[in-house]
């Protein structure tokens, strides 16, 4: 009882601008990742199925050229909002973002696509460092990980529900209608903004983008800090991959009806004659839905371990939910590889996070964990690319899946094989990780 009373304290010690930013939070990432959940398929669909019938090859471009903006932008984007101020920084966010999301529902030739998704990406990765700035500056060390663990669970429920429910109705009308669902869950927050969210107080020292910049260059010397990157972003090129090449396949090959079946027969004892339909923007749903159950229960398993052997596990496990996909085109088999994958990200990918802190120069701690983005850059500018020409030649051309999953598994084998290899010659032997 009084551990349940000193839990309600807690969530009561939050300011009124932290639940703000939560809310914008949960509205942003569902609008983006509701886009995401049907954007690859989208773009190649022929125009008589609803879509814009771009090359595989073409939309490789494009995913590999947009994502990469979304882990580099927020180091720029920091800044900028540190000089000028949330509010503000806020307002050209939400309107370059909302207006993004509406210009590539109505475009319809490849440059003006690609064009608006840019701009789609200017705005959110202008937006995302000033929530986590915010709850950093609202919170102090008895609430800041609690406060961090509901912003985590505010990005992944709206990665779960508007994909689940929007996404699946809209689309049904037309794939438009998403990306102007989109526009409005992030155009509102303007409102929010100006009548909700207050500037939060700045910091006494706040550094000029010159000095991130330079900061940056000195973090690129650090050699063995990014060797373990690069080694890091091969799990990444397979992580990308749930929003490219694995919906692909999973239009194409896999056999929806058990899943319908299953799923109708359950509502039929609710409603009369259910229609639900398993579709490609529910893949998405897997991963988000499985990190809601299960990430505290795999965090509290690793919490004492040792972070590069976690991070191998992690990977191990994502590695071989990927091989599960080239096993059978079932689809209790495609959901089982999702599904395992996602423990193997819930694994790796926190104990990353720790790793950094806990190998960066104690002087450099928030330099080396705001530059540690780059595990993303390189695993979604590689992963959109290859992922695209892989799929053609392996599925389109040689009409052999298999070969895609087992290639894509060789490469989680080498990212496990580099970080055994860094462990063991290059890991730093100071520090308990």
């Amino acid at each position: 009882m009084a551990e349940s009373s000193s839990k309600s304290g807690i969530f009561k010690s939050f300011p009124k601008n932290f639940w703000t930013v939560i809310v914008m939070e949960f509205f942003e990432r569902g609008s983006y990742y509701g886009v995401r959940s049907i954007l690859s398929v989208y773009l190649v669909l022929s125009a008589a199925e609803g879509g814009l019938g771009f090359s595989k090859e073409s939309v490789g471009v494009i995913t590999s050229t947009f994502q990469p903006l979304l882990y580099l932008l927020p180091i720029v984007g920091g800044a900028i909002a540190d000089r000028f101020g949330y509010k503000k920084t806020l307002v050209f966010a939400f309107i370059v973002m909302s207006l993004g999301y509406f210009l590539t529902g109505l475009m319809t030739t490849y440059a003006f696509v690609f064009a608006s998704l840019i701009f789609m990406v200017v705005g959110g990765g202008t937006f995302k460092p000033i929530i986590s700035g915010t709850i950093a500056r609202v919170t102090d060390k008895s609430n800041s990980t609690l406060a961090f663990g509901i912003y985590y669970w505010s990005i992944n429920l709206g990665a779960f529900l508007f994909p689940l429910i929007l996404v699946n109705i809209l689309k049904q009308y037309s794939y438009s209608y998403v990306f102007i669902m989109a526009a409005v869950g992030t155009g509102w927050l303007l409102l929010l903004n100006f009548f909700v969210y207050k500037e939060p107080e700045k910091p006494a020292n706040t550094k000029p983008l010159g000095k991130v910049l330079t900061e940056a260059l000195l973090v690129l010397k650090d050699f063995r800090f990014i060797l373990m990157i690069v080694i890091y972003s091969g799990f990444w090129i397979l992580y990308f991959q749930q929003f490219d090449s694995v919906l692909w396949y999973f239009k194409d090959y896999v056999d929806k009806t058990p899943i319908n079946n299953a799923v109708n027969s359950v509502l039929g004892i609710f409603v009369a004659n259910p229609n639900w339909q398993f579709d490609v923007e529910h893949v998405t749903v897997i991963n988000a839905g499985t990190i809601i159950l299960l990430q505290i229960f795999v965090s509290n398993i690793v919490k004492n371990k040792k972070a590069l052997p976690t991070m191998i596990t992690g990977i191990a496990m994502g590695t071989i939910g990927i091989a599960i996909l080239a096993i059978s085109t079932h689809p209790f088999v495609f959901i089982a590889g999702i599904f395992i994958f996602s423990i193997g990200e819930m694994t790796a990918h926190p104990k990353f996070i720790s790793y950094v802190g806990l190998i960066a120069p104690e002087d450099k701690k928030a330099v080396y964990l705001g530059y540690s983005f780059l595990y993303g850059v390189l695993g979604s500018g590689i992963g959109g690319i290859l992922g695209a020409n892989l799929y053609v030649h392996f599925v389109d051309t040689l009409k052999n899946p298999t070969m895609l999953w087992i290639t894509f598994s060789m490469i989680g084998v080498l990212t496990i094989a580099g970080l055994l290899l860094y462990n063991k010659f290059l890991a730093p032997k100071n520090v308990n990780v």
